[in-house]
């Protein structure tokens, strides 16, 4: 099977800079519609790479994302979501990005060129067998990303991919590939657009499935989440005042002595 970079295909679209603004938006959004769609075709690997990794994290293992550019922020946004939401520990799901932190918001120059740095990055976590590395690469070429895997696979570490090409030597490393072909970008190459967008999605189901799968989810409720601002502490009230027959004033004193939406409705159900 011939391997071809869909991701850096010519645009459909010609004469961007000669479209007005109603134009490229339009444009766009026809664009990213079929993001969804793409998404959908993928979901049966999507699911065989969930119900690893929840597997694992029953065992104690750690979810890692590794990536470079878009893609290793994108991971790292996933990440960092998963405590305020869940209630996890920081270092349940971990997002590393080639170039280290300072590539979060500049570029670090062939940083994704290393093919040796993320088992490095990866180690510095004292990574192990019970836990699972997800590499996320549009192209499914860059070499920090398939050489991390490489190292994993080696090391008997399970591995997944997310990128938007089909057969790509990432997807040929990873145990679970999950491939989402968006097709050309509105501005050719610029994979930060459809291919930046299918992977924010796919890593929207894999964070949130797994951690419902793990019991951080009571109804359609974030019963865990961190009550890090007035906000969220609102929202925490009434998800008690929903559970149990109590005014808003009590609720608000539950969730201030015992901490969280489930120990709240616990300890009061308890007694």
């Amino acid at each position: 099977m011939t391997f071809t970079k869909i991701t850096e295909q010519p645009s459909k679209y010609e004469h961007l800079e000669k479209m007005s603004v109603q134009e490229l938006l339009s444009n766009i959004n026809q664009e990213d519609k079929t993001v969804p769609l793409a998404v959908e075709k993928a979901l049966p690997q999507i699911e065989l790479l969930v119900t690893e990794i929840v597997a694992k994290m029953k065992l104690g293992g750690r979810l890692f994302y590794i990536g470079a550019g878009t893609s290793g922020r994108i991971g790292i946004l996933d990440a960092s979501e998963c405590p305020p939401t869940f209630g996890v520990p920081f270092d349940l799901v971990i997002g590393i990005i080639a170039g280290g932190d300072t590539a979060i918001r500049k570029a670090v120059e062939n940083a994704e060129d290393n093919a040796t740095q993320a088992w490095i990055d990866l180690k510095a976590f004292d990574i192990n067998e019970n836990d699972i590395v997800v590499g996320i690469a549009a192209s499914g070429t860059t070499p920090y990303v398939i050489g991390g895997l490489e190292a994993c696979n080696e090391n008997n570490i399970t591995t997944g991919s997310i990128s938007c090409n089909a057969g790509s030597p990432l997807s040929q490393t990873a145990k679970f590939p999950i491939e989402i072909v968006v097709g050309p970008e509105f501005v050719t190459g610029s994979s930060r657009m459809k291919a930046g967008t299918a992977q924010k999605l796919v890593l929207n189901m894999i964070s949130t499935a797994t951690m419902i799968q793990l019991g951080k989810v009571k109804g359609n409720k974030m019963v865990d989440m961190q009550l890090s601002n007035s906000k969220l502490v609102d929202r925490g009230v009434k998800m008690i005042m929903g559970e149990v027959p109590v005014s808003y004033e009590q609720a608000a004193d539950l969730l201030k002595k015992h901490g969280s939406v489930r120990k709240a409705v616990d300890n009061f159900t308890a007694q």
